[in-house]
């Protein structure tokens, strides 16, 4: 599978504050506004998304169509193809996508050790 863009999204409880953080770390924000509560973060190939007051937990996040340069790529694997995979292998969803769609898309999981998991599909 072709999971695409790979990033961690981070819960934060100041958006400002984080945002400042990580620019220390020489990161510059690339997508998202602090208005609509969320910032994707980009230094180098390194990707981090800041969501305040969307998530419970951080999250893996995998963007198919995406690159780790946030460039868009045909070589991907669609989500409801990964969606179909995972459950041939057992893997219980928590988000489904309609497997019928096209386009974007998303699914959600837990790893083992109950670590969220996100699909991200933006097209």
């Amino acid at each position: 599978m072709k999971l695409g863009a790979f990033s961690v999204s981070l819960t934060v409880k100041d958006l400002e504050v984080s945002k400042a953080f990580y620019e220390k770390l020489g990161f510059e924000a690339t997508g998202g506004s602090l208005e609509h509560s969320y910032l994707i973060m980009k230094s180098g190939e390194t990707l981090i998304g800041l969501f305040h007051g969307m998530f419970d937990k951080n999250i893996l996040t995998f963007n198919p169509g995406l690159t780790q340069q946030c460039g868009e790529t045909d070589d991907y694997t669609d989500v409801r193809d990964i969606q179909a995979r995972l459950r041939e292998l057992g893997v219980e969803l928590a988000i489904e996508t309609d497997a019928d769609g096209s386009g974007a898309g998303n699914i959600s999981f837990m790893d083992p050790d109950g670590n969220p998991i996100l699909i991200d599909q933006f097209s």
